[in-house]
């Protein structure tokens, strides 16, 4: 039996797939915006698990598969066994025998792991708590149709070293993109996912100063504080204040700086309205991206590219 092509972090695919992802990508979104849908997926069946609630990935996942004549299901972790009445495993090994590929948005990877690792089918990744690649994707896919290829742009990620900043530092290594991170101590982003990259060739570097991340940077990205799940509010709350993404921060970056950012934000905290909401703020074409880029995803994992 072929082995399964899952789309779990960008660390695990061929960076020369990854580009092409991102053409494809470019490809349908041209296409689309003609009247073109070509049916390439038609009579294949898409389970979505959601153990996180979403409003981008559920609609983008949803929409990119209908549009190629696919067909979806769409279930809340509540609604199926999945660790409770029967193993992760197991549900991948039965989800096997009915859809053509799950995608998995859940709180820990280690149970995305632990499907992808039963399934004899393609696992694509929605969200975990260690990396978010389907959105990074769409922010570089959004990048290079502002301001040309990614590679030897400096990115700055300010804020929480969460998922994201982790599948950023992931995207350094594979498309020759210079990261530079400003987080807290307390919530630094993975050091053993900073060595990869850096073994890769990759510029990152890490800095408690927002100031030094942001100066020139081509883009500045930012998360929410609190994200689904933590229990450390107040402290999240009084670590960050100093990492809000403001008209004073983002006058430090490039003059033709995009402010980028996965959504839902929450203005006033991560980010002020000043700049969401503001000229050089691309996040609205991030969101549309999601739509295109996955479906270039489900195109390659599914073999129809």
């Amino acid at each position: 039996m072929e082995t399964p092509r899952h789309f779990i972090d960008l660390h695990h695919i061929d960076s020369g797939v990854l580009q092409r992802i991102l053409e494809v990508a470019k490809e349908l979104k041209a296409a689309r915006r003609q009247g073109g849908r070509p049916k390439l997926l038609e009579g294949r069946t898409l389970a979505m698990i959601f153990e996180k609630n979403s409003t981008r990935t559920r609609v983008s996942f949803e929409v990119a598969m209908l549009e190629l004549g696919g067909n979806v299901l769409s279930f809340s972790s509540g609604e199926l066994q999945l660790g409770r009445g029967e193993t992760v495993a197991d549900t991948a090994r039965v989800l096997s025998r009915y859809v053509d590929a799950i995608m998995l948005r859940c709180h820990a990877h280690r149970t995305l792991e632990e499907l992808a690792g039963a399934a004899a089918i393609p696992v694509i990744n929605g969200l975990t708590n260690g990396c978010h690649p389907c959105q990074i994707m769409a922010d570089l896919m959004t990048f290079e149709e502002k301001r040309g290829p990614a590679a030897g742009k400096t990115f700055a990620w300010v804020g929480d070293g969460n998922n994201m900043a982790n599948t950023f530092i992931a995207a350094a290594g594979q498309f020759g993109l210079t990261l530079r991170l400003a987080c807290p101590p307390q919530l630094a982003p993975s050091q053993g996912m900073i060595k990869w990259a850096r073994e890769r060739g990759a510029t990152v570097t890490l800095t408690e100063n927002p100031v030094r991340a942001v100066a020139g940077a081509d883009a500045v990205i930012t998360d929410t504080w609190v994200s689904m799940g933590d229990r450390d509010t107040e402290t999240r709350y009084e670590l960050l204040a100093p990492y809000q993404v403001n008209a004073a921060l983002m006058a430090q970056a490039g003059k033709d700086a995009l402010f980028m950012h996965c959504l839902p934000a929450h203005r006033g905290e991560e980010v002020t309205a000043e700049v969401i909401d503001g000229p050089q703020s691309a996040v609205w074409d991030e969101a549309e991206n999601r739509l295109h880029v996955q479906k270039a995803i489900l195109l390659w994992c599914l073999h129809a590219l």
